[in-house]
């Protein structure tokens, strides 16, 4: 007969892999195994080095345009996340940021050009984008758009964050440690090598059949 300790060590193994498995599949899998409500694929996902986020999208070259999830956890609960665009540089200053919050309990994204680090006014972006949406769902938030992009580009300048709090319908400060500041990259549109927050990784593709 095994020894009490064993088997009381098998005892708290099993017990422990019973509970890894009973997390929500969207904390715990990476971007190939993350589904959305709508059952959309998309032919490209990145799990982003930094702030617990992840990016499904889909480039579209013959109107130029980019279908993107971008999927996080906010800092603190009843916080926001954020992606965005640069066109003019690498970091926030010049971005062209979807922000995804509750207002008055409802989930809504809004726009936002930050135009200096003491600046972020809510208005149109420097390009079109559409059919958005922002869902909420095991402590996950979720921002769903469509942007254009300029003709024949190979890639963007892309930037996301994490905030604690909302005031008043308006984002608080994020923190600025290191995973904030530097939660940047260059997105290839194509696939292929990804630069994110000086982290080189690759996207992950799928087998997918667009409804």
């Amino acid at each position: 007969m095994a020894p009490l300790a064993f088997r009381s060590s098998l005892v708290f193994f099993f017990f422990l892999s019973l509970w890894v498995s009973l997390i929500p599949g969207t904390i715990s899998l990476t971007c190939t195994s993350q589904k959305f409500t709508n059952n959309q694929l998309y032919s490209k996902c990145l799990d982003l080095p930094l702030l617990n986020s992840y990016l499904h999208y889909t480039y579209d070259s013959s109107n130029s345009s980019l279908s993107v999830v971008f999927i996080a956890t906010p800092a603190k609960s009843g916080g926001w996340i954020s992606w965005a665009i640069n066109p003019t540089g690498e970091g926030m200053v010049g971005a062209q940021a979807l922000i995804a919050f509750k207002n008055d309990g409802v989930m809504t994204v809004k726009t936002y050009n930050i135009s200096s680090y003491s600046s972020i006014v809510q208005s149109k972006l420097s390009f079109d984008v559409w059919d958005t949406k922002a869902e909420e769902s095991d402590g996950l938030m979720r921002i769903f758009a469509k942007v254009k992009v300029p003709a024949k580009a190979e890639s963007l300048n892309q930037v996301w964050q994490v905030g604690p709090s909302v005031t008043a319908g308006f984002p608080d400060k994020h923190a600025f440690g290191q995973a904030n500041l530097q939660s940047k990259g260059t997105l290839s549109l194509n696939g292929g090598q990804i630069s994110s927050g000086g982290v080189d990784s690759r996207t992950k593709r799928k087998n997918v059949s667009f409804i």
